[in-house]
């Protein structure tokens, strides 16, 4: 795979690593985790659900508080992937192998890995249960598992990926597939979808449209090209700031956007895509296709649907502010499985972090919640090689931005904050618990104004 340039990822991380220092000389020198297996013990002070970002990162603030020996994690995975990296793999300019770590890497030192997966969540028993029937009771629960992928509601996927010309980002499987479309592309349709469902980081659908844009006015094809964004949405962007930028964008590069459409149907060996109108119940309308990128429908996870910790759609009901459970005070939840009224992000996830771990350190004292989690998220769109629009907003879709400047303009300083930082930080703060995301940086900064 030849580098073509430098973007930023899919992550919606934050900038500032700057003011890690502090917290990273605080950092024990590398070691492995305890043996990955069964259950060693069928109790635990902590227990945590996951071995994505949210669940490392509180796996490591909670061996803190507890001890190492008296946390575990759940998890069946024997690696663990940088999934904003797969931006930059689709578009060509890394290697997948770089977002990949094996899972005991990145496992808190002594904390205990169960390799399982978990079948079934008992709270009112304080307990969970894993495969071959094992039991496993808990004082504190975290759950993070994520969102679930499914490729199989589109007719003709995931088989479909068998053919040439498609591919998809959002899946370790399929993610090059998406560079190989991209370059073998010769004329027609470029298309790029966006599900009618929740999905994590809503940006990412768009970011491989701008990049195939450059790509290919680097390789003289884009007069060949009519890219097209089918999305299930009204808008291009929830934050109306940061889609007045992109809709520039879109216009500046000749780009076509019909919304309120839904992929149902790929017919890869005859390269067609059918799309539902959302508006029009019933109506489809089938596309040729010379490239065709997935993002695929999403939901909870299985476990998940119709289990007593979550709400009546299957995510994880908390509190919005403190990520504490509704019904259940000794269960949390964090990151894509839940129910918060905000973006699915790696942003999230780190600013959620920091207010779950205060929230989890007043509940084991007895008192109640105080920190609030204001909903913050962020996206680094990449809308190029060297371009990157920075969006940071809250719950009420409002910017929450960092920098005194306006973020909502492309930027090369931007771009190579996330593509140069962003992979450093989420590997040696995020996930070892000590970024809890930008509220002090952005204070700092807002200080050094006044």
């Amino acid at each position: 795979m030849s580098a073509i340039g430098v973007v930023s990822s899919r992550s919606c991380l934050r900038p500032g690593v700057w003011l890690l220092k502090a917290g990273m000389q605080k950092m024990s020198s590398f070691g492995l985790h305890t043996a990955a297996r069964c259950a060693a013990k069928d109790y635990y002070e902590v227990l945590v659900l996951g071995g994505g970002a949210g669940g490392i990162a509180m796996s490591a603030r909670m061996k803190r508080k507890v001890g190492a020996g008296n946390v575990a994690v759940v998890e069946p995975s024997k690696t663990h992937y940088y999934q904003p990296l797969w931006t930059l793999v689709g578009g060509g300019v890394k290697q997948l192998a770089a977002s990949a770590r094996p899972m005991g890497s990145v496992m808190p030192k002594g904390v205990e890995w169960i390799q399982s997966r978990v079948t079934a969540l008992d709270p009112d028993k304080n307990c969970v249960w894993l495969e071959n029937d094992i039991k496993v009771s808990y004082k504190y629960l975290i759950i993070a598992l994520g969102i679930s992928l499914h490729y199989e509601k589109i007719k003709g996927l995931p088989e479909g990926f068998q053919h040439p010309k498609i591919g998809s980002n959002y899946s370790v499987h399929t993610v090059e597939k998406t560079w190989k479309a991209l370059q073998d592309f010769k004329e027609g349709n470029a298309i790029f979808t966006f599900p009618n469902t929740p999905v994590k980081c809503a940006g990412a659908p768009q970011k491989i449209m701008y990049l195939s844009d450059a790509y290919w006015r680097k390789t003289g094809k884009r007069s060949k090209a009519n890219i097209m964004f089918n999305t299930s949405l009204g808008v291009i962007f929830g934050v109306k700031k940061y889609a007045d930028a992109l809709l520039e964008v879109i216009k500046e590069r000749n780009i076509t956007v019909n919304y309120k459409r839904n992929l149902v149907e790929v017919r890869a060996d005859k390269q067609e895509a059918v799309f539902e109108n959302l508006e029009k119940p019933g109506v489809t309308e089938v596309h040729q296709y010379g490239m065709l990128h997935v993002t695929p429908p999403m939901g909870p996870p299985a476990v998940l649907i119709n289990s007593p910790v979550s709400d009546e759609t299957g995510w994880v009901d908390v509190d919005k502010e403190t990520l504490q459970h509704k019904k259940y005070p000794n269960v949390f939840g964090i990151g894509d499985c839940t129910n918060l009224p905000t973006s699915k992000t790696a942003a999230a996830v780190a600013a959620q972090s920091g207010v779950l771990d205060k929230t989890i350190s007043l509940v084991m004292k007895n008192q109640l919640p105080a920190k609030k989690y204001d909903g913050y998220t962020s996206c680094p769109l990449v809308t190029g090689y060297n371009k990157v629009i920075l969006a940071e907003f809250d719950y009420n879709a409002q910017p929450l931005e960092t920098f005194p400047i306006d973020q909502s303009k492309e930027r090369v300083t931007m771009y190579h904050m996330k593509a140069d930082m962003m992979p450093f930080l989420y590997w040696n703060a995020l996930l070892k618990g000590y970024w809890g995301g930008p509220a002090p940086f952005r204070k700092l900064m807002h200080l050094g104004l006044k």
